[in-house]
């Protein structure tokens, strides 16, 4: 296939922008970070979309595919975000982009409680064989994240006849009054927008870096269990709901043995074991769902982000007689399960088992962890490295401490931006960079990008260990 450039943006021989796996992988820079056309378009922006819907890099998009993304000025940027982990097939994976060509044209929708589709029950059956457990499980099909978590606990509580939920402190779960009960972080997500929903209880997170003093998972676990039956009772406890690794929160890896003990406390009292893999879910971790890692079993399971491949759709899997607990009517949606989506949902799960993205993301976690602790090494702000598969993150500190460095983290963050590298920042003290590559993003590309991190630690004027131990 021939190409030129065309107002700084390449395309084929017949003007059509090149996207997808045939898109060049290469860092190229033509203009400034953003560059006029985008700089354009942000002023259309903020003329006609709220001001409360942010934007972290005003880099606008006409391609992506494979480990980078290019912007209308024909900037091709490394991608180390993956949409937030959504995009981890790459952007418009063949087949993926075949899929949805072939829904669109058969039928854009019906409404699957008005009139069903085969591809919905066909997405339901591949979540039945992947999500962990060889007991029977049912689906329900979504449109987020957020739609699923709420949608389990309404589930649950039926399943239950109980109201209480617990959630952790850190985590993240969503945008919905429920849901933005449930997520711990103030700014930006909860700020001014309560009176929230009721009957959530928080309770202590393992966070190993924090901890006052070493402790194992399993001692972390009946801490957070002493203060559910203290504070809630077992006996008024639907569900206790639990990121495998914490996203939003930081990338929290909690403590090997956390998980499994509250797992099987939960199984004692007849609590609903919530697993959100809505960030963790579908290879990213190395595994298929992260809760996999210790053999963990939830009873329910909610997905989104990497299902689809970037179309919207989400999902709760969960044992059989706990979602048919709920009366017909009562789950559901309009759009939940959209055909097309459904259709990119196949597509993706096609890909991540004939590429095995699972080892992929194992490889990628390699090369990641080698990078961040050399580069951990050399600058103390990095309090830990931390993480699992292609889902890894390091924590920005003073030297010498615990204490959050949010300050120096927006700085390294906005030198990647400028040297053409888009990465994300997450945390409860907004200090931690999340690293969440696209699972197809070849070797070279993802150590260039790392190394444009460390380039950056550099100019932003982290001091490094001997600059640290002099001053000492």
């Amino acid at each position: 296939m021939s190409s030129d450039i065309h107002g700084g943006i390449q395309t084929d021989s017949h003007g059509e922008i090149l996207g997808g796996p045939t898109l060049p992988q290469h860092r190229h820079l033509v203009t400034e970070i953003p560059g006029p056309i985008s700089r354009a378009l942000h002023e259309r922006k903020t003329a006609s979309v709220s001001g409360g819907v942010s934007v972290g890099l005003p880099a606008y998009i006409a391609a992506a595919g494979g480990g980078v993304v290019v912007d209308v000025d024909g900037n091709s940027l490394i991608d180390l975000a993956a949409g937030i982990a959504v995009t981890s097939v790459g952007n418009a994976a063949p087949k993926v982009a075949e899929g949805v060509a072939r829904q669109v044209h058969q039928f854009t929708h019906t409404c699957f409680m008005v009139v069903p589709y085969g591809g919905y029950v066909e997405v339901c059956e591949r979540l039945a064989e992947l999500t962990p457990g060889s007991h029977a499980k049912k689906s329900v099909l979504l449109n987020s994240g957020a739609e699923a978590v709420e949608n389990a606990v309404k589930i649950a509580r039926v399943a239950t006849g109980r109201d209480a939920v617990v959630v952790f402190d850190h985590a993240y779960h969503g945008r919905t009054n429920l849901t933005m009960a449930m997520t711990a972080k103030n700014a930006p997500y909860k700020n001014g927008f309560g009176p929230f929903a009721g009957e959530v209880y928080r309770a202590p997170m393992s966070y190993p870096f924090r901890e006052p003093a070493p402790i194992k998972g399993a001692e972390a676990a009946e801490r957070a269990i002493t203060m559910i039956e203290k504070q809630v009772g077992a006996e008024n406890l639907a569900a206790i709901v639990i990121e495998p690794i914490q996203g939003e929160g930081g990338f929290i890896v909690p403590a090997e043995g956390f998980l499994p003990a509250l797992s099987e406390w939960c199984t004692k009292h007849g609590v609903v074991f919530i697993a959100d893999e809505i960030q963790t879910g579908f290879c990213r971790t190395g595994d298929w769902f992260a809760c996999e890692n210790e053999g963990v079993v939830p009873d329910l399971i909610t997905t989104a982000k990497g299902i689809a491949g970037g179309l919207p759709l989400a999902a709760v899997t969960g044992r059989a007689e706990i979602m048919d607990a709920v009366h017909p009517g009562g789950l559901g949606g309009t759009y939940g399960g959209n055909p097309v989506a459904c259709a990119a949902a196949l597509g993706a799960i096609e890909t991540m088992k004939e590429l095995d993205l699972a080892a992929r993301a194992r490889h990628i976690g390699q090369i990641m962890g080698r990078r961040l602790h050399e580069l951990a090494e050399r600058y103390p702000s990095i309090g830990e490295v931390r993480g699992r598969g292609a889902m890894m993150a390091i924590e920005v500190v003073k030297p010498g401490t615990i204490t959050p460095d949010a300050e120096l983290a927006g700085a390294v963050n906005r030198i990647c931006h400028s040297e053409g590298v888009l990465t994300l920042t997450c945390g409860t003290f907004g200090n931690v960079f999340r690293f969440l590559p696209p699972l197809v993003i070849d070797d070279a590309l993802l150590e260039e990008g790392l190394a444009v991190v460390e380039q950056a630690f550099a100019a932003a004027g982290a001091p490094t260990r001997r600059e640290s131990a002099v001053v000492g």
